[in-house]
């Protein structure tokens, strides 16, 4: 199994879900395995496993009520599972550590994004950005050059330096969105969890987040959860298929997409 990077898609084996074998933490940069979750009786998560390479771009399908959204819950620490292991980085027991704790580690971004609207683009950069968080300190805390860098740096990945001194709240759609990842950026998370990045989108600004997302993968690992089946095409390297609350399948697109089961649940709703 190499460790620099992640692997090609023609490298995974697409007749076994778990590939290179599954018998440590310290080789996945996200690890969770045999989680289960109930709520009411209801189990959301059934025995699931989830592996993810340091620098891949994962894509995570199923039809509503798979579990995909208790996935997330669980590796930001929202949501504890009833059993089960999750591990950050091989050695970082997920399960041990508060929301806010994992937070510098794996950012989350929802489908709706979540700007401050009254504030411009390069102040909620700054603002997402800033170590300390507390009411005084965010006012008088003055930006180092490196900070400025980092901004500026994260403008230009987001395709927002022209739009810097203009407010959330006039942004489009999509630029929102674009914003949210930027925020997520500036406090260099290892792991990015995308959460239907594109929907509302224009099919212009869907084909720059396809690029965006892609540009990110290498430095960050990135997990897509997404309905938008073109869109996943588009950016899958690696698909996870999830049903009832467990992993149905697991492969590059094309296997996926030749899956019985997944037909019949899912693509042929």
């Amino acid at each position: 199994m190499r460790e620099t990077g992640p692997r090609d898609a023609e490298d995974w084996a697409t007749d076994d879900p778990l590939p290179g074998g599954i018998d440590a933490p310290h080789k996945w940069i996200l690890y969770l395995d045999k989680i289960s979750v109930s709520f009411d009786g209801f189990r959301a998560l059934n025995n699931l496993n989830l592996y993810i390479e340091a620098g891949e771009l994962r894509c995570v399908i199923g039809p509503n009520g798979a579990g995909k959204t208790t996935m997330m819950d669980v590796i930001t620490g929202k949501t504890r599972p009833d059993e089960g292991e999750a591990f950050f980085n091989g050695t970082i027991d997920l399960l041990e550590h508060t929301e806010p704790e994992i937070a510098s580690w794996i950012g989350r971004k929802f489908q709706k994004p979540t700007v401050f609207v009254n504030h411009t683009v390069l102040e909620n950069l700054e603002l997402a950005g800033l170590r300390d968080k507390r009411v005084w300190p965010t006012l008088i805390t003055k930006l180092s050059a490196q900070d400025s860098d980092r901004i500026d740096a994260t403008l230009r990945t987001i395709g927002l330096l022209d739009h810097a001194r203009r407010q959330a709240g006039a942004l489009s759609h999509g630029q929102k969105q674009w914003l949210e990842i930027g925020m997520l950026l500036m406090q260099n998370p290892r792991v990015l969890l995308v959460d239907e990045p594109v929907a509302g989108m224009t099919r212009q600004e869907t084909e720059a987040t396809a690029e965006l997302l892609n540009g990110l993968a290498g430095e960050h690992s990135v997990v897509v959860v997404e309905h938008d089946m073109e869109f996943v095409r588009s950016i899958a390297r690696r698909v996870t298929v999830l049903h009832e609350g467990h992993v149905l399948a697991e492969g590059t697109m094309d296997v996926i997409q030749n899956d019985q089961r997944v037909i019949e649940v899912y693509l042929g709703e």
